[in-house]
């Protein structure tokens, strides 16, 4: 009976989690406040490393500031949607993207408050979960505090997340998340192959780099505490479990391992906020829908180059339905039925029984709070996973794709008319696939916030879930690919003509004597 009584408090009580999500984005932010959201309200501490803090006092929530560091990165530059349109700036080769994603974690982890906080030999947590984004060095934390390590995951299951827990997925069939297109042709084969090689010869060239700042970074900490700084590789390859935020009815159905989570959908409120008074009116009023338009928080719409930005609201005003378009930007003279905001409380025009459309760049976040609602996208990728996000929806039927990047922006307006009255005059199939597919997003067998606190607590509570990793971090590559095995069975081929070679060379001396 006692012992029943120490389980039940061991498992009631709360625990000091530590999330690190350090990349300067609103999407970023958005996912990891959630982890934030469903850890507090389970009765759990948490320190929050962020450069964009949650507002207000929350009880049981400290969080660590570390804007002052990564607004030196200038993120509005690098996502200038005109630079994106026209490849003055290009996101989609992996080695900016990485180097990019080492810059955010090298000013985070050498930030005044991520030292103190490490260095301090008082502090102590019970997990730790950081963001993976391009880039393993928040792993050290869990080295600093001898805890269990949890990732974090913002895309659709990839190699390069898998690989840090069981092993590669076969490119023939795993799209590259940066690619910008993908199908099983022999060139896109190819390329994705390609495009694989470099990103495993760049992660390789940064090897170096990291193991430096992992010692400059973490060595003093684990130092203090009496420990020896382990090997970087040793630590990359120690995550207990990868929480993705994915979904298999949005993504790609692919074998995961044990210790694989798909959670989308965490970052979804029970309660949709009500709309103001003059936004729930222009949805209410509209007899024909509302179409709703935002390129997301990264992305300026007033950043799209002017012709295309008159001709597009020009277009808007020809059609039936109300346009509800997030642009930071105030234009005059603009048609009755489309309406400008500079903020645009997404989900609750999404709920909305009159939204019927959802033009977007792609992002998971926006795929995801659409499907919730089955309401069918036009998907204008820009960067990043947008595009193969974007290949998806299509694929499975919810949407369509329209480039803007692919040099041909004077017809783009025409071509998203033609696929606005596609999807809303003369093919209703997209609307009803989208409610299919939000029908399964909504199957499960409780609701991914619930799921991810489950996990968590079951990390911490079975001292990493050491039973639920991969044997195949244990084997090295030669045996994963059986070089041993093909070499002894090449000397042995090699073996076997050399004798038959000799036997024919004697014979014929033989012969010749004769």
């Amino acid at each position: 009976m006692f012992k029943c009584l120490l389980l039940l408090f061991g498992v009631c009580s709360g625990y000091k989690v530590l999330v690190v999500f350090p990349v300067p984005g609103k999407s970023h932010a958005i996912l990891g406040e959630a982890y934030v959201r469903h850890l507090l309200e389970a009765g759990h501490e948490v320190t929050y490393i962020t450069p964009l803090p949650i507002k207000g006092n929350l009880q049981n929530l400290r969080q660590v500031d570390v804007f002052k560091s990564t607004k030196l990165l200038h993120m509005a530059d690098v996502f200038d949607l005109q630079k994106l349109m026209y490849h003055t700036l290009d996101l989609q080769g992996p080695e900016m993207i990485f180097d990019m994603m080492y810059e955010v974690a090298s000013l985070t982890l050498r930030s005044e408050p991520v030292q103190n906080l490490i260095n301090d030999p008082n502090e102590e947590f019970d997990a730790v979960i950081v963001e993976w984004l391009y880039n393993e060095m928040g792993a050290g934390f869990s080295s600093v505090f001898g805890c269990p390590l949890i990732w974090s995951s913002s895309m659709v299951p990839h190699t390069s997340i898998l690989s840090l827990i069981d092993e590669h997925i076969n490119p023939a069939y795993n799209r590259f998340h940066l690619s910008r297109q993908h199908s099983l042709s022999l060139a896109d084969r190819a390329y994705n192959l390609w495009i694989h090689l470099r990103l495993h010869y760049h992660k390789w060239k940064l090897e170096a780099k990291e193991d430096d700042l992992f010692k400059e970074v973490f060595g003093p900490a684990i130092k203090k505490r009496g420990r020896e700084l382990p090997d970087f590789n040793d630590v990359r390859y120690n995550g207990s479990m990868v929480l993705g935020n994915s979904d298999v009815s949005i993504g790609d159905n692919i074998a995961l391992p044990q210790n694989y989570k798909n959670i989308g959908g965490y970052h979804l409120k029970n309660e949709v906020k009500p709309l103001t008074q003059e936004m729930r009116k222009i949805m209410d009023d509209a007899k024909h829908g509302v179409i709703y338009f935002s390129l997301g928080s990264m992305l300026q719409s007033s950043r799209m180059p002017e012709r295309l930005k008159r001709e597009t609201i020009q277009m808007f005003g020809q059609l039936n339905q109300t346009v509800i378009w997030k642009i930071d930007e105030n234009i005059p003279n603009l048609p009755k039925n489309v309406h400008l905001i500079s903020w645009a409380p997404q989900q609750s025009i999404l709920a909305h029984p009159n939204c019927v459309l959802f033009i977007t760049h792609g992002g998971l976040l926006s795929i995801i709070e659409a499907i919730n609602y089955g309401i069918p996208l036009i998907s204008m990728p820009f960067f990043a996973d947008q595009y193969i996000n974007s290949d998806r929806l299509v694929e499975k039927g919810f949407g369509k794709r329209l480039d803007l990047t692919d040099g041909r922006t004077d017809d783009s307006p025409k071509r998203l008319k033609g696929l606005i009255d596609e999807m809303l005059i003369h093919n209703t199939s997209y609307s009803t696939k989208a409610m299919e597919v939000s029908a399964i997003f909504h199957t499960r067998l409780t609701p991914p916030g619930k799921e991810l606190v489950f996990w968590v607590e079951y990390v911490i509570q079975t001292g990493g879930a050491r039973h639920l990793r991969s044997t195949a971090l244990s084997i090295e590559a030669y045996k994963k690919l059986h070089l041993d095995i093909i070499l002894i069975v090449a000397l042995v081929v090699i073996s076997v003509l050399y004798v038959l070679v000799e036997l024919i060379r004697e014979f014929q001396i033989k012969v010749k004597i004769e």
